[in-house]
């Protein structure tokens, strides 16, 4: 009879015990700013090789989400597990080193260093395997090629864009947070980057992005959250966009 017990919990284990957990998932996350408290009890959860973009308009709590998850902000409560482990109690660092790749609004490049430098600055903080080569980087952005001596901020803003974001994937980095990658950018530009977006998708990484471009994001996106007053007030899929146009209209303008 035991032996019989055994085996069925055994068959009823094993396939939940295979799941594989989802690459992000955050659970009633709040977070202040000093005295500031910006989000309410957030909620949002991204799989494996997805694309997840966040709308809502400016000082919604989309970069703070962000920011929230490498540890850059004050206080914060609730939980936030990177491919399964709790990250919410650990530094900075200790967040990238779980594989996780920020590109934030600023960019941040480095003025004293040559495109190529700038894109072999940064350490690994993931997977070897998952770590992109120059020749794959430059295969992908040709751009930085014919640029690679050049200094970092003498690139036009939309190839400094293409560097932030490539400078990423020589990480081995696989989850993705991309902070407005469009904004202010030239329609070839962001033609560009929304093909590396789906190449970067068909290799499986994960994506997360804070974007006010929603004509760019569109196309993209997997599922969509929308943000206000550091809230979640939607969610839906992709295949559901075009039922919800209404309500992203009269709640962002698109």
């Amino acid at each position: 009879m035991s032996t019989i017990v055994e085996k069925h919990r055994a068959d009823v284990d094993t396939p939940l015990a295979s799941i594989e957990p989802p690459a992000l998932d955050i659970r009633a996350l709040e977070t202040w700013y000093g005295e500031s408290h910006i989000l309410h009890g957030v909620d949002l959860r991204v799989n494996r090789g997805e694309v997840v973009t966040l709308l809502g308009r400016n000082g919604s709590g989309r970069t703070t989400t962000l920011r929230s998850i490498m540890g850059l902000t004050g206080r914060r409560t609730g939980s936030i597990r990177v491919g399964g482990h709790e990250t919410i109690g650990l530094s900075t660092h200790r967040v990238a080193h779980c594989g996780v790749g920020y590109c934030p609004e600023e960019r941040g490049i480095f003025s004293g260093l040559s495109c190529e430098e700038n894109l072999l600055l940064p350490p690994l903080v993931g997977r070897t395997t998952d770590a992109m080569s120059l020749d794959e980087i430059y295969s992908m952005l040709p751009n930085l090629k014919e640029r690679r001596n050049s200094q970092g901020t003498r690139l036009s803003g939309g190839e400094q864009q293409m560097l932030a974001v490539a400078r990423i994937l020589r990480t081995g980095a696989n989850l993705l947070l991309l902070d407005e990658i469009s904004e202010g950018l030239a329609p070839v530009i962001v033609q560009t980057l929304a093909r590396v977006i789906t190449m970067l998708k068909m290799r499986g990484y994960t994506v997360v992005m804070v974007e006010q471009n929603f004509h760019f994001a569109a196309p993209l996106a997997d599922r969509f959250y929308v943000m206000e007053h550091g809230r979640i007030i939607e969610h839906f899929g992709a295949s559901e966009l075009q039922l919800r146009m209404p309500v992203l209209h009269e709640l962002l303008g698109v």
